[in-house]
């Protein structure tokens, strides 16, 4: 990092003031090569993110994460309260995935994946940029009076604006309730449906606050990855960085003279331009090293390659490199501290397939009722309990019925023998288990109990049966 005798930056954020008061910021326009790249990123995730909860594998939604409900679909995995350890499995596997990508690439999930980032950056900015203009164009809007030419682009910009937030809240609401809801929606109308209408019009206005108003405040305010990144990166992790020895050298930085020789005055590579910090999209300067603000979106990486070709010096002054890589030449190397998060990584990711495919489509609970003792029934003892079967698959199952496992004896249901379980649905009842007193080897007897379909064995589950404490 350079010496610079002001370090008034770390005193303060890019978007407020010296006031304390809100500032806005009119980015440049990007252009470049990792610009390029971006977009193309941006735009398959963004047609991803969009379709996912309009995709369905064996029926079950690709992505949906009914909370109300407690219902969630993976990758077209279902995972109901019963499967909610693999859920939670499922999240510490992306927080340490996330967690190791930051310790050796720095932020620069901010800039590339982040949804946030990629709604601001590729759709309303670029929208902005087409109404408003460029940063001296927004600039000189925003100070102008309001006449008829300022309303119009306000107007224009803020509906175009709305109708987007509108089409991601329909969208976010997929994912909570499920498309097939969504739809329902649609075809009953916004009365019928008044509990999910209110809940779509409350998310289009906090997607409308954020991306018109509250912007790039998202990053630095309410993400708490931000501050994550002060405690997982080293001088050793990958980041946007500006190469300050090569910039600075022995006389710092200074304006471009073609007619100078800036080696042999010892004047480092930095022009002093400040186009690196007129696009940056959070308002800071790159020069002052990693910083809180900074998403990693490489706008100055382009911008400042630009420069460097226009007066004809190398290009990578601000590029993908590490604090150790810069000032001491070292080339990456993976710490143990990286090796460290693999190794958790990969022993979750095991743990996690390891339990998905011990993860059953059916479900049983039988427990005994409480506060009931046995019965006797001639030379039989009787015990009664409740069950749930909880169906997670999307198909019916018919002819459900219980059978005992290693252990001979009778299940009655309350009811029919054979029942039927509706997909994503969950059956409940009571049964009877009817043994033998001469088969019971002591007072509590641990027995096997499969769920049928037929003849083709679902699942199976254990429960206690009680007994007299004495056979005579």
């Amino acid at each position: 990092m350079s010496n610079l005798p002001d370090d008034a930056f770390r005193d303060t954020i890019g978007t407020i003031d010296e006031s304390g008061n809100r500032k806005f910021i009119f980015p440049k326009k990007p252009s470049g090569k990792f610009y390029e790249y971006r977009k193309i990123v941006s735009y398959v995730l963004l047609a991803i993110l969009i379709a996912n909860p309009f995709i369905k594998i064996n029926g079950n939604q690709f992505m949906m994460f009914n909370i109300l409900e407690r219902r969630f679909n993976i990758f077209g995995f279902p995972f109901w309260p019963q499967d909610f350890y693999l859920f939670v499995i499922s999240m510490i596997v992306g927080v340490v995935f996330v967690v190791l990508f930051t310790v050796i690439f720095g932020r620069i999930f901010c800039g590339w994946i982040c949804p946030q980032t990629i709604f601001l950056e590729m759709v309303f900015r670029r929208i902005e940029y087409w109404i408003d203009g460029d940063r001296g164009a927004q600039s000189r809007l925003a100070r102008q009076e309001w006449n008829a030419e300022k309303i119009r682009k306000r107007l224009m910009k803020w509906t175009v604006f709305f109708l987007i937030s509108f089409g991601i809240a329909n969208v976010f609401l997929a994912y909570l309730v499920g498309s097939d809801e969504l739809f329902l929606m649609v075809e009953q109308g916004p009365i019928a449906q008044s509990g999910n209408f209110i809940a779509l019009l409350i998310f289009t206005a906090v997607f409308y606050f954020v991306f018109v108003w509250f912007r790039e405040q998202v990053c630095i305010i309410a993400c708490p990855y931000g501050r994550l990144q002060g405690v997982l990166l080293d001088n050793k992790s990958i980041n946007v960085a500006y190469d300050f020895v090569r910039g600075e050298k022995e006389a710092g930085r200074a304006k471009f003279n073609k007619q100078e020789d800036r080696s042999a005055a010892g004047k480092g590579d930095c022009i002093d331009c400040h186009q690196c910090v007129h696009v940056c999209p959070m308002g800071i300067d790159i020069r002052n090293g990693t910083q809180l603000e900074c998403t990693n979106c490489t706008a100055c990486i382009d911008e400042c390659d630009t420069i460097m070709e226009t007066v004809g010096l190398p290009k990578g002054l601000i590029r993908y490199a590490s604090e150790d890589e810069i000032e001491k030449k070292a080339p990456f190397k993976f710490t143990a501290r990286m090796k460290g998060y693999t190794a958790v990584l990969l022993i979750l990711i095991g743990v996690f397939v390891g339990m998905l495919f011990l993860r059953n489509d059916v479900q049983a609970i039988i427990l005994r009722l409480p506060g009931q003792l046995f019965q006797h029934k001639g030379e039989k003892i009787s015990n009664v309990y409740t069950y749930k079967i909880v169906n997670k698959t999307m198909k019916d199952y018919d002819n459900i019925h219980f059978e005992l496992i290693d252990q001979k004896g009778e299940i009655k249901n309350v009811g029919k023998k054979y029942f039927k379980i509706k997909k994503e649905a969950i059956s409940q009842g009571t049964l009877f288990i009817e043994i033998d007193q001469a088969l019971l080897e002591s007072d509590k007897t641990k027995v096997k109990i499969g769920v049928f379909e037929g003849k083709k064995l679902l699942e199976t589950t254990t429960t206690n049966f009680l007994g007299p404490r004495s056979f005579n």
